[in-house]
Order: structure tokens, then C-alpha cells, then sequence
């Protein structure tokens, strides 16, 4: 997979940015959902509209902690797994949620209360980067800022990269490592050349 392909990293900056700019929208409950979504769980537009209320609430229908993704809305056959959910992303689900969306339901509607499949995710991604500028951006942007995030994060919290192949639902650490960008000046900080 060549560099120059690849989807860019988003900055904290950006991802404030997006989250911003969709605050004045009427589906700014949705859209912050969404950005989370890929930005903090790092999902991808298959599993961000594959996701339903019942992959995130308990048999009593009230909204969880955790994100229990089945292989059947991820890639492959063995990309499901359960990712905890941020404080932010759970919040922006409770709103959500508390919009009268019952469990069972898709997570993701248009503003015609259907389904957003895969596609509509990447597009409506690939709107919201361009009404922000931010050039080289897809819908694979939230995923690869979060497993660098992960990545660069990790060994602080006691995990190693393997963890990170977990949660980005990866069947091989080598396509995890291809998600991950580079980093100069952490390599400058470790090597003591600053």
C-alpha cells in the first residue's frame, strides 16, 4: 500500500473542526455520533452504518458502555469485537438515543429517517472534509488518526501493539503497522536528537 494513497491523519485540531461545524446542523446528534464513530472507535463506513442501537444497549434497551460490533458488520470473518466507548462518543450516543430512536433500529439515518449505508458514510464523510478544506481526506481518516492514536498511545496504558490490532479489527499486525503513521519528532525525542 503506497504512503501517497493513503487516507491523511486528521489532527485534534481538525477532528474539533469537524465536530464544530456540524454543532449548527439539524442532524448534529447523528453527525457527531458519526465523527466519533471514526474518529475515536476508528470505524470504518461499513461498520459505522452496519452499527444498530442493539449492538449498544442491554436487553432492557438501556445505552451500554461498550460497542459489541459482530463480524457480520465489520470486514472479513473475524473483524468483530467489543470496543469500550469514550465518555464523548457515549454522551453523544445518549443524546442520540434520546431522540426517540428505538433499539433494534439502525444507528445511522438520513434525513428521511432511512438506513445510511457504507456509501452514504464515505460520501457524507468526503463532504464534510471538503466544506472544511482539509485536502487528501476520506472516510478512512478517522480510522488511521485512531490506530496512530492507539499506536502512539498503547504502551502508556500497559497494552502493546497486538491491542491495537484488536481494536482496529485487523487480522494481521502488518496491515495494523500500515495504518500507522510516522512520527519525526517522537523519533528525534526517543534518539535525544531535540
Amino acid at each position: 500500500m503506497s504512503l501517497t494513497r493513503q487516507a491523511k491523519v486528521l489532527s485534534d485540531g481538525q477532528v474539533r473542526a469537524m465536530l464544530s461545524y456540524v454543532d449548527s446542523k439539524p442532524t448534529a446528534d447523528r453527525d457527531r455520533v458519526m465523527i466519533q464513530l471514526s474518529t475515536r472507535l476508528g470505524l470504518r463506513a461499513k461498520e459505522i452504518a452496519s452499527a444498530r442501537w442493539s449492538m449498544l444497549t442491554d436487553a432492557e434497551g438501556a445505552l451500554g458502555d461498550m460497542l459489541a460490533l459482530p463480524n457480520t458488520a465489520s470486514k472479513g470473518r473475524h473483524g468483530g469485537r467489543e470496543l469500550p466507548l469514550p465518555r464523548e462518543l457515549r454522551a453523544a450516543l445518549a443524546r442520540l438515543y434520546g431522540s426517540g430512536k428505538p433499539a433494534g433500529e439502525c444507528l445511522i439515518l438520513n434525513t428521511r429517517d432511512q438506513a445510511l449505508g457504507a456509501n452514504g458514510v464515505a460520501v457524507w464523510f468526503g463532504r464534510l472534509y471538503k466544506a472544511l478544506g482539509f485536502e487528501g481526506c476520506s472516510s478512512h481518516s478517522g480510522r488511521r488518526s485512531a490506530i496512530t492514536a492507539w499506536a502512539r498511545g498503547i504502551t502508556a496504558a500497559g497494552g502493546s501493539l497486538r491491542d491495537v490490532q484488536h481494536l482496529a479489527g485487523h487480522a494481521s499486525l502488518d496491515m495494523t503497522s500500515r495504518y500507522v503513521e510516522r512520527s519525526p519528532d517522537a523519533i528525534r525525542r526517543l534518539l535525544g536528537a531535540v
